[in-house]
């Protein structure tokens, strides 16, 4: 029988939350010891998922669950502001995080690595924690060694606050290391309204659709003489980022670094 894991779900009234939920739930190696939330601060998981069968304790604050409870993981689906937060809080206290949000800089992700390295713990950032996004962006990685001339097109919710997204950055940092620099486009090329070319990264275009309807996908276009590629993933809803983090959840209690971004941990 495997080790229990107990976890510590922040961000539990959300898609995602409510998804995640309902991993831990039927996971039989997954304990969730409770969940931290502003509103229901005090309360229980029962007030905001009544289908909820165990005793869990909602906090207002991680500080405050941290001081009351014992747990081995905490899986922070918030935003980008408190996923931050949170990160830097665990690792300080003997807590393996894994990180759903996205918007972490290069410094950040640098001094947040140091500090699982010092204290042996493991960490997992994921900008897509769907298998298939995963794929999409190895293979795109893997094209770009014979197509130079790549854009991005990554489509979510209107409600997304950051723009481009994690998966579009981490898969333009993917295709960097696999692809010299070029500028694409007409040498003469002009805008007549501003931002019509998307944000240029390395070379590459990157363009940002936010639609009510969408849910999380993204195309990466390749073009040559004579053809175009497209390597398409798409997430129809959050069931579909679960898969990824029961994987996270496990993997991290074997680790003592940072890892950024689930390729890393997939063969």
């Amino acid at each position: 029988m495997e080790k229990v894991i107990r976890v510590v779900l922040a961000g539990p009234r959300g898609k995602m939350g409510t998804e995640a939920l309902q991993l831990i739930e039927r996971t039989e190696h997954f304990e969730l010891v409770s969940a931290v939330d502003y509103k229901y601060g005090g309360g229980t998981v029962q007030q905001f998922y009544p289908g909820y069968q165990g005793e869990a304790a909602v906090y207002e604050t991680l500080e405050e669950c941290i001081e009351n409870e014992k747990f081995d993981v905490l899986v922070d689906l918030t935003t980008p502001e408190i996923g931050k937060k949170h990160a830097f809080l665990s690792l300080k206290n003997g807590i393996r995080p894994v990180i759903g949000t996205t918007g972490f800089t290069n410094d950040e992700l640098a001094e947040l690595k140091e500090l699982a390295s010092q204290n042996g713990l493991g960490c997992i950032i994921a900008p897509n924690f769907a298998i298939g996004a995963i794929l999409m962006m190895k293979f795109s990685a893997m094209a770009a060694k014979y197509f130079k001339d790549i854009e991005i097109i990554e489509l979510h919710h209107d409600q997304k606050l950051d723009a481009p997204s994690g998966t579009a950055l981490k898969t333009v940092q993917m295709i960097e290391e696999a692809r010299e620099y070029k500028r694409q486009g007409h040498p003469s090329e002009v805008e007549t309204e501003k931002g019509a070319r998307g944000a240029e990264m390395n070379g590459m275009r990157v363009h940002s659709v936010r639609l009510p309807g969408l849910v999380a996908h993204q195309q990466v276009l390749f073009g040559g003489d004579g053809q175009l590629l497209t390597v398409r993933h798409d997430s129809m809803n959050r069931a579909s980022f679960m898969s990824g983090v029961k994987v996270s959840i496990e993997e991290v209690m074997k680790l003592s670094e940072l890892i950024y971004g689930l390729e890393n941990i997939m063969d």
